[in-house]
């Protein structure tokens, strides 16, 4: 069963019951408490819930205590369907969809800060008349358009039900939030930067590492250094004198070293390293520390961790390949030096769970390649390849060579001792090299690509075609002849990574929606660890509070942390078995179950 959502002004609202080709199956029903009504037809029916949008109607629903099973995001499902039409960019919203099925003008998309999920889809006055049951009307229509598109795109179905429970579990776990222990980051922070600083002040490790990088450009340098391994730049400078750099600013340390006879390009860290400077050492670590106070200090904490909980903002599918973003919060780029802030609450683990080479063993399922296939049904898939690299050249083992030639193959690498292996790899496993090197010569023809589920690659710019579509023209000058090349080139790389990664996505996404499932039937009855008060989740139930492209980590009770490791193992073989049937690829999970992140890896 699928019931159709429209949300209303006050608290109310309309539902209307749906067939599985999006048929209407009964009246339009209005209600005056919406969420009382949801929870009602979820505890009774279980059905597919049809709406607008995820992100602006579950929130409102989790902070009542009410979750729900399956639902059908019709925002999210819309992006998709407009990008295998190549139509990326277009407006997604139910308004917008609607008006594209009328014929009439698409109205642009609302700001995020705009929208609300209080208001009514096409009333800009959210405290006015309930237009709820015009609404429904809308989203019955756009969601029938959208069935019946889907039922002509195989696959189709399954990611946008895939996509539709990512955003449901985005939800909960910024709901939910991460355990998150404010005083071991602060401890953290002040072993390594020093004791919290007045506002607008540096730390006082930062603070004594810039006085350090002064006096090493203030002093003059000393004999060259008699090192027998020196780096590709190593001048000296002549005796000369900088004052008052601010390690802060690009500029300035780009002037001092140009002043110290050592000009450089940037600042970047594998630029310094190359220099012979005293200063370089203390300008690496000085770095390192100011970006950890900059993007997780003490303003970070105070912002996004209350209650013994980090709570992102996950946005799903904010990256073309279907991987996730996040709007704040920066969930993706937690330091590994911060996960010993990570703690499970007493009586309760981590389940700390990451796919072992995911895209590698994504392509011996996509390719097809027997030989391939066969090597990725064991657990270590570079050493099971390994065979076919040892007599490679270069250096290194021959499991290392099997790596660099499946990275090669996937990202575009194809320099130096990876021509070599990525020979051996073409001789080898002809099936798994041709599908990439197919996808990437159908990006450099201008064409889209898609991943196993029908997730589709973004057009190439107009720019880009007038740019290559000349490349050819012996006449044009060599530099435009030279960036027609490389812009083939790039689209090549681009495409040939997306399959692959586009189709990690789809893999990790049915992952994410069979373990939610599966941990929803692991609720016991009763706990002798009931969640803090701080928990806003009511119950003493395993919940994923985690998910980063390929791994998961999951908050349960400690006496089923051994139930949530088998449910992760059975839902990446779920998972497996969805997108590519009974392959013997294998897709192992590492699983850790530890008391701190830190402690995982």
């Amino acid at each position: 069963m699928r019931i159709a959502v429209a949300a209303g002004p006050r608290g109310g609202g309309a539902l209307r019951a749906l067939a599985e080709d999006g048929s209407p199956a009964g009246p339009v029903q209005v209600v005056p408490d919406l969420v009382a009504a949801i929870a009602e037809r979820e505890r009774d029916d279980a059905p597919r819930w049809v709406w607008a949008s995820t992100a602006r109607l579950y929130p409102r629903l989790l902070d009542a205590d009410v979750r729900v099973g399956r639902c059908h995001d019709l925002e999210l499902v819309e992006s998709l369907l407009l990008g295998h039409a190549g139509r990326y960019g277009e407006p997604r919203s139910v308004p917008a969809a609607w008006a594209r099925l009328r014929g009439e003008p698409v109205p642009p998309d609302r700001p995020p800060q705009e929208e609300s999920a209080q208001a009514s889809l096409f009333d800009d006055d959210p405290g006015g008349r309930d237009d709820s049951a015009d609404d429904i009307g809308r989203i019955v229509a756009v969601h029938a358009e959208q069935r019946r598109a889907i039922a002509g795109l195989d696959g189709f179905a399954l990611l946008a039900a895939a996509e539709s429970a990512g955003s449901l579990a985005a939800a909960e776990m910024g709901h939910d939030g991460l355990p998150w222990s404010a005083e071991e980051h602060d401890a953290l922070l002040t072993e390594l930067l020093g004791p919290r600083p007045p506002g607008g002040l540096r730390p006082r490790r930062l603070q004594d590492l810039a006085d350090r990088i002064n006096a090493a450009f203030e002093a003059p340098l000393g004999r060259p250094s008699s090192s027998p391994h020196q780096p590709p730049i190593n001048r000296r400078a002549p005796l000369g004198r900088v004052m008052h750099v601010n390690p802060d600013s690009p500029a300035q340390i780009l002037k001092a070293f140009a002043s110290a006879g050592l000009p450089v390009p940037s600042t970047r860290a594998h630029v310094l390293k190359q220099l012979d400077h005293p200063a370089v050492p203390l300008l690496l670590e000085y770095k390192e520390l100011a970006r950890l106070h900059t993007a997780h200090g003490w303003a970070w904490l105070d912002t996004w961790v209350s209650g013994g909980r980090f709570r992102p903002e996950y946005v799903v599918g904010g990256v073309v390949s279907g991987r996730w973003a996040t709007s704040g919060g920066g969930a993706l780029q937690i330091p590994r030096v911060l996960r010993r802030a990570v703690v499970a609450d007493p009586g309760w683990a981590l389940v700390v769970a990451d796919a072992a080479q995911l895209e590698p063993r994504v392509l011996a399922a996509l390719a097809g390649d027997r030989a391939f296939t066969e090597a990725a049904a064991h657990g270590d898939l570079y050493a099971a390849l390994s065979d076919a690299f040892r007599d490679g050249g270069g250096e290194g083992s021959a499991r290392d060579k099997a790596k660099i030639a499946l990275l090669s193959a996937m990202y575009g690498g194809g320099t130096g001792e990876a021509v070599q292996l990525l020979a051996i790899l073409r001789s080898r496993f002809p099936d798994a090299f041709e599908y990439v090197e197919s996808a990437a010569r159908a990006g450099e023809r201008g064409r889209l690509v898609r991943s196993r589920l029908g997730r589709t690659c973004p057009p190439p710019s107009a720019g880009w075609r007038e740019l290559t579509s000349a490349g050819d023209d012996d006449t044009l000058p060599e530099p435009r002849q030279g960036s027609a090349a490389r812009a083939l080139r790039s689209r090549g790389r681009f495409t040939r990574n997306f399959v692959v990664q586009a189709t990690a996505a789809d893999w990790a996404l049915a992952l994410l929606a069979s373990l939610r499932r599966r941990l929803t039937a692991l609720a016991p009855s009763s706990s002798p660890h009931p969640p803090p008060v701080n928990r806003r989740a009511p119950l003493a139930v395993p919940r994923l509070v985690f998910f980063q492209h390929d791994e998961v980590i999951v908050h349960t009770p400690t006496e089923l942390a051994g139930d949530v490791a088998d449910a992760v193992r059975a839902s990446a073989d779920e998972a497996r078995r969805l997108l590519f049937g009974d392959i013997p690829v294998v897709f192992p999970m590492e699983i850790a179950v530890v008391d701190r992140y830190a402690d995982a890896k």
